[in-house]
Order: C-alpha cells, then sequence, then structure tokens
C-alpha cells in the first residue's frame, strides 16, 4: 500500500510539474517578447513602424503611419508592458502613438480598427485618457465614412487595377471583420447607435455574401457601388478564387467572435463556431494546427506555414471557448493551446537577439504578389501576445 502511494505521489508531483512547466512556458515566451521588442524599439528609426525583416541583409523593412499595419507595433508594446512591466517599452509605445494620432483622420482606408483601436483603443483600457477617446471616436467617423448603404458594408481598398474593381465598384475583403470592434467602442462611447448599426450590417453582408456552404471565406467581394449586388467574388491573396486562405479564416473566426461579444446575437456565434470547425477538421491542417497559409495550397506538406494565421486563430478560440460549453469548450481551448505551444517552439519562436526584434518567424503576407514570404510580421506578434496573455488569463 505504501509502495502504491508513494508511485502516485511521485506521479502526481511529475504531472504537477508538466502542468507548470506549460503555463510557465508561455511565461517564458512573454519575456523573450519582451526582450526582443526592447530590440525592435532601439533599431527602428524615429518615426517609423516595422513591417517586417530581411535576415539576409539584417535589416528592418520601416512604413510610415499610414501603412496599415502600423498599429500592430505600439499595440503590442502597450501588451507586453502590461503583461511585463517594462518602462521602457511603454516610452516606446507612447512615442509611437504620437506620430500615429494623425491617422484619426484617414479616409482613405478600411483598416482604421487594425491602426487604431490595437493602439489607441489598448492605451485608453489601461490609461483612460480625453485625449485617446477624442482620438477613437474621430477614427471611427472616418472608418464610418467609407460605408456604402446599398452594398450594405464597408468598402475596403478604393477601386484600383491591381484590385480588379472598376471606379464604379467597391471591393470589401473578409479582413474587414477586424475593425468594427472600434465601431463598437464608439457607441459605447457616444450613445450614438449609427456606430454599432453600421458594425452589425457590415457583418450580415459579409455573412450573406463572403461563406461558402463549408464556411470557408472567399477573401474578396467585389460590389456595385450603385446597385448594392454581387460582382464577382476573387482573392488577391489566396491561392485560387475559391480557395480558402489561412489568414483570411483567420480574419472571419476572429471577427466573429467579437461580433457575439457585443451584440450576444447566437447567429454570430454559430457563425463563429462553424468557421472554427472548417478550420480545426481541416484534412490539411497539420498535427501542431498551424496552417499552410492556404488550406489549399497546391504543394501542402511542403507549402510554407503561416505563424500569423495561427496567432490570429488561437487568440480567437480562447475567446470562443468562453462563449461555449462541455467538450466543445475544451476542445477550442485545447487546440488554442496546441497551437501557442507550437509558436513557442523553435520552430517559430526566434531567439533572442534575432529576427531583428520581432517574436515570430515564418509569417506569410501575400504570396501572389511575392511580399513578405516566409518572414516576420507585426500582426503576428501582436495576436501571439494577446493570445498568450488571455491564455494566462483564463488559467487564473
Amino acid at each position: 500500500m505504501r509502495k502504491t502511494l508513494l508511485v502516485a505521489s511521485i506521479f502526481s508531483i511529475f504531472a504537477s510539474c508538466s502542468t507548470e512547466k506549460k503555463a510557465n512556458d508561455f511565461d517564458e515566451t512573454l519575456a523573450t517578447a519582451t526582450s526582443q521588442y526592447s530590440e525592435l524599439s532601439k533599431r527602428l528609426p524615429k518615426g517609423r513602424f516595422p513591417k517586417t525583416y530581411h535576415a539576409a541583409k539584417d535589416s528592418l523593412e520601416t512604413s510610415d503611419s499610414g501603412w496599415w499595419c502600423s498599429g500592430f507595433y505600439p499595440g503590442t508594446l502597450l501588451l507586453l508592458n502590461e503583461a511585463k512591466s517594462s518602462p521602457e517599452l511603454e516610452k516606446s509605445a507612447l512615442d509611437a502613438l504620437k506620430d500615429l494620432e494623425k491617422e484619426q483622420f484617414n479616409t482613405t482606408t478600411h483598416d482604421l480598427g487594425f491602426m487604431m483601436y490595437c493602439s489607441f483603443g489598448n492605451a485608453q483600457r489601461l490609461h483612460p485618457s480625453p485625449e485617446y477617446e477624442k482620438i477613437l471616436m474621430n477614427s471611427a467617423k472616418s472608418l464610418s465614412s467609407r460605408f456604402n448603404d446599398k452594398a450594405g458594408c464597408i468598402q475596403s481598398w478604393d477601386s484600383a487595377p491591381w484590385n480588379k474593381a472598376s471606379e464604379t465598384e467597391m471591393p470589401v475583403i473578409i479582413d474587414n471583420m477586424m475593425n468594427l470592434e472600434l465601431l463598437f467602442w464608439a457607441t459605447r462611447h457616444s450613445g450614438d447607435s449609427t456606430y454599432y448599426k453600421i458594425a452589425t450590417r457590415h457583418a450580415n453582408t459579409t455573412m450573406k455574401n463572403h461563406f461558402r456552404p463549408d464556411y470557408s471565406s472567399f477573401h474578396v467581394v467585389i460590389y456595385g457601388k450603385e446597385d448594392g449586388k454581387v460582382h464577382k467574388r476573387i482573392t488577391n491573396q489566396g491561392a485560387a478564387d475559391d480557395s480558402a486562405w489561412a489568414r483570411g479564416q483567420a480574419w472571419g473566426l476572429y471577427g466573429y467572435v467579437v461580433m457575439y461579444r457585443e451584440t450576444k446575437d447566437e447567429n454570430y456565434l454559430e457563425q463563429a463556431k462553424h468557421i472554427a470547425n472548417f478550420i480545426l477538421d481541416n484534412k490539411n491542417l497539420p498535427k501542431d494546427k498551424v496552417p499552410y497559409w492556404d488550406f489549399n495550397a497546391p504543394n501542402i506538406p511542403d507549402a510554407l506555414r503561416d505563424s500569423s494565421a495561427a496567432a490570429i486563430i488561437a487568440s480567437a478560440l480562447i475567446e470562443l471557448s468562453d462563449y461555449v460549453k462541455g467538450d466543445e469548450s475544451k476542445r477550442y481551448f485545447s487546440d488554442a493551446e496546441t497551437m501557442l505551444n507550437s509558436l513557442s517552439s523553435n520552430k517559430y519562436l526566434a531567439k533572442k537577439g534575432t529576427n531583428g526584434g520581432f517574436i515570430l518567424e515564418h509569417g506569410v503576407g501575400n504570396i501572389p504578389a511575392k511580399s513578405e514570404v516566409d518572414v516576420p510580421l507585426t500582426y503576428g506578434d501582436y495576436y501571439f501576445v494577446e493570445a498568450m496573455m488571455r491564455y494566462q488569463k483564463h488559467q487564473h
């Protein structure tokens, strides 16, 4: 009997250590991420925002504040400061916010949610101020100016030959679901339901026109500006018009999880679950749950993985697990945990002092355009940090 108890005790200790190691690994990963962004902030030229890093030349590629990814850098700094209390990173975040704030009046882009809510939204959450409120409200007004009432959605890019939309047409991309959170904040803050109504109409139109019977999503739907009708469904960043571009599926999943959180409309929860199940049940999802850049990429299993898509999906799944019960909740959380463990491994996580200061390796931006292929990406870092923080809060 004593021998049995001793064996059970030893097993319990080892099991406990294993569990603690899993939680500690994410804490260590956040510490690595903090160190990396300290390095990145030192390398970054004043007034510029990081896009990616080219290892062969040991050089950062940067942008001005108008690039759609500009909000992820200060947003990641703010999240890391929240997690690890780094005055150095907080100062870098505040400097970046000053360079970014003029974009509140930018009406030429649908990406103001990415640009302004991931940055100033976190700043307002952590350090509420009238200045941040004003910037966010102006950003919501600018984003709303792109809403087309006939189509029932927010125009993404302006018409151009490269996006195959004529002057009488408006492209709408699945990514745009990610910008609606800013509009919900604006309604909560101002009491003006206009923003809420725009967000829900956009989500409903997207649900109707972007998704296939299997709940995979087209990347781009092109509407007529005057008739509001669907003219064509295409891709810009996926493998083919009828393929399932991995990051597009991630944007859709995350977007409808947010829609349910903000409205408690069960239709949005069902949509999020359907998208999650398409991803997780897909025969082309690798065992480590880090997807190929497109679920229908022509050279699977040799196709590139997209760490950024995995980070976005993991973050969305953790939140989704809170809105469902039982085995469904356990499955979503467990698969998110698998993704985070994979991203925290040597295969995807950069070693300290490498990768130009970025956190994750092996992100895929736009393979058809041969742009940002198998490189670090700011949005991958942002959602990876967010997902790890959500995981830790969930465990406590």
